[in-house]
């Protein structure tokens, strides 16, 4: 792929920014008003390039970035973290209460049908540090071996928002570290996923894995940790990422089906706050065609039966 910059057919300026995802995107206004032919453009960068970055963007307040998930699918809120107050959609991750996921991983897997996308708005930036990193995870699986490969296809992979809080939280005070994980395990949720999941837009195979994976299924807990640890570590290889130094009125927009993510929590008591949208996803399917299943809330499984 050349790193030069290129047109699209609807005008825009497409700049790649690494070698295997992200591009800027220049020549255009985002909103909810956007015509149907540039939305598919967007749609079919975002599939191309995995992480799409808008610069300029300070127009664009909370109920704009609503309706521009609309045009990509529908937003959905988070599953127990309360919205921002006033807004129908937003999460406000702000650092001064707790908003630094500082580890890898895809949005919102412990649910079955998780986001296919999410719109982030760059809205108080530091002076210094609070980049962020996504890695694609279709690269990555390609970058496996053949007998890689072929094992991985047949891995499946329990994923839970009751994960490891202490490893983002360190550095904060034990009352936070609590009040946090109460509101994010208000409901326990667990998924079965496929380790390896084929794309419904674009066909690619790409590894499922990130900080809420709880267990291989089938294997030990120590065979499990050490088998999570060779895949998820070709999905952090340098090749595969790209790294964002944000500015105040960024937006990007990222694959969640094909990429994982690393919000860089370097910048101390600098105040930092993002607010993001999520597009309504698919239940994932295997390589051998079968779709992920929820084992927690026991209730959900009643209900659809």
């Amino acid at each position: 792929m050349s790193i030069t910059s290129q047109a699209t057919t609807q005008g825009l300026e497409v700049i790649p920014v690494a070698g295997r995802i992200g591009a800027i995107i220049q020549g255009i206004t985002l909103s909810g008003n956007l015509e149907q032919n540039i939305v598919e453009e967007i749609r079919q960068l975002l599939f191309k390039h995995k992480v799409i970055f808008f610069r300029g963007q300070e127009h664009l307040d909370d109920a704009g970035q609503e309706e521009l998930a609309k045009l990509l699918g529908g937003p959905v809120a988070h599953p127990t973290v309360p919205i921002k107050e006033g807004t129908n959609y937003v999460l406000e991750l702000d650092s001064a209460h707790g908003g630094r996921a500082n580890s890898w991983h895809t949005d919102v897997t412990f649910v079955d049908a998780y986001p296919q996308a999410s719109i982030l708005r760059g809205v108080t930036i530091p002076e210094a540090g609070g980049d962020t990193v996504w890695a694609n995870t279709a690269a990555a699986y390609e970058d496996l071996s053949p007998e890689l490969k072929e094992l991985a296809d047949k891995l499946w992979a329990v994923h839970s928002n009751d994960y490891d809080y202490a490893s983002a939280y360190r550095g904060k005070s034990h009352d936070e570290y609590k009040q946090y994980k109460k509101v994010f395990t208000s409901t326990i949720y667990e998924t079965e996923h496929p380790v390896v999941r084929i794309h419904p837009e674009t066909g690619e195979k790409s590894l499922l894995l990130g900080h809420f994976v709880k267990r291989i299924t089938g294997l030990s807990s120590s065979d499990s940790a050490h088998l999570f640890q060779v895949l998820q570590s070709h999905v952090t290889r340098l090749e595969n990422t790209v790294r964002w130094r944000w500015t105040p009125g960024d937006v990007v927009i990222w694959d969640n089906r094909a990429t994982q993510h690393y919000a860089i929590n370097d910048y101390g008591d600098q105040h930092r706050v993002v607010r993001r949208v999520t597009v309504a996803g698919d239940v994932p399917v295997s390589v051998d065609g079968r779709q992920s299943r929820t084992l927690l809330p026991e209730a959900l499984n009643e209900e659809s039966a």
